[in-house]
């Protein structure tokens, strides 16, 4: 069973939760950037949630199926279609062998996550199947992929579902699980959001005027920014002194200022060590709004306390859960 890639969209590449356990060796972590997205196509499709998917940016793919498939698209709404009919988004959807996948404008966010059941048959590279594009490592032979690509399937361990929706579809090109995933747990993708952030490291080093205009004024996405980090342009950030920094870790979400005072968002290709003073720090339930802002789009910060950043977090990861339990009781008829 396989895709074959007819056009590649802008930037496409292979993501999983990211390359873990090597960043002690300098290999930094990628994988996807909205991974609360990556998660929920997954398990719709009763895949492991950190399974590998395709990262869709902005402009999407054409691709082709060869045979029947059980997909789930979460993520950025980029208009997708089978063979031209709308497709639902955020819940499993039976697609039928010689049918072709496309996409349209994007109507919010800029990343779409497609997960088909049983996974993408890719080999791993240190324990990840995630694309690092600037080493050239993981993913489809280390890079974005390109017209003409073909990406086997593993076969799924649970069919039941593509076989009962295939039997629903009848000669219709696609047939959609009534489950979506429950409008409430879903990232709200904001165009100008308001990000929240706990207080960096070296926070009590900028000047407190610099920290009300943080907290205050808005910051624009700069046309620089990737997937290693998000360069924003807003009042400068600057330092009590002048100091040097010794180089020391770096997470997702980390809000460096480097001497310009412009701030960087290091996202998921960041650096595994940095020596720039940080002022806050994204939280992890807002990662997926930050991971999802285009070009352009203006962004303020509003600073919670850890506890607060905890509570947030129990709070998506329970609603998470509740999603996987229905799943699998709508798998079992019980719903």
């Amino acid at each position: 069973m396989s895709i074959v890639v007819k056009k590649p969209g802008l930037l496409t590449t292979v993501q999983d939760k990211g390359r873990t356990g090597f960043q002690k060796f300098g290999i930094i972590a990628s994988g996807a950037m909205d991974r609360y997205a990556l998660r929920a196509a997954n398990v719709l499709v009763e895949n492991e949630e950190h399974e590998a998917a395709l990262e869709i940016t902005l402009v999407g793919p054409t691709l082709t199926f060869e045979e029947d498939a059980l997909i789930a698209i979460c993520g950025a709404d980029l208009s997708p279609t089978i063979d031209k009919q709308p497709l639902p988004m955020w819940r499993a959807v039976f697609v039928r062998g010689g049918t072709t996948l496309s996409f349209g404008p994007a109507k919010h966010g800029t990343r779409a996550y497609l997960a088909v059941a049983g996974g993408y048959d890719i080999p791993e590279v240190m324990n990840s199947r995630s694309t690092y594009l600037r080493a050239g490592i993981g993913g489809y032979e280390g890079r974005a992929l390109k017209a003409n690509d073909q990406l086997y399937i593993r076969k799924a361990e649970q069919q039941e579902k593509q076989e009962a929706l295939r039997q629903r579809a009848g000669e219709r090109p696609f047939y959609e699980a009534t489950l979506p995933l429950f409008r409430y747990i879903r990232p709200f993708y904001e165009m100008n959001p308001l990000i929240r952030v706990v207080k960096g490291m070296q926070a009590d080093s900028f000047e407190q005027e610099s920290i009300d205009a943080f907290y205050r004024e808005p910051f624009k996405v700069l046309p620089q920014s990737d997937r290693m980090g998000f360069r924003l342009a807003g009042p400068p950030l600057r330092l009590k002194h002048k100091e040097q920094l010794l180089s020391e870790a770096v997470t997702f979400g980390s809000i460096q200022v480097p001497s310009g005072g412009n701030p960087i968002v290091l996202m998921a290709d960041r650096q595994t060590t940095g020596g720039y003073h940080k002022i806050a720090q994204v939280i992890t339930v807002d990662l997926p709004v930050m991971a999802q802002l285009n070009l352009g789009a203006e962004v303020r910060f509003k600073e919670v306390s850890l506890e607060e950043a905890q509570l947030l977090l129990l709070e998506q990861e329970l609603n998470f859960e509740q999603l996987k339990q229905g799943v699998r009781l709508y798998n079992k008829g019980m719903i």
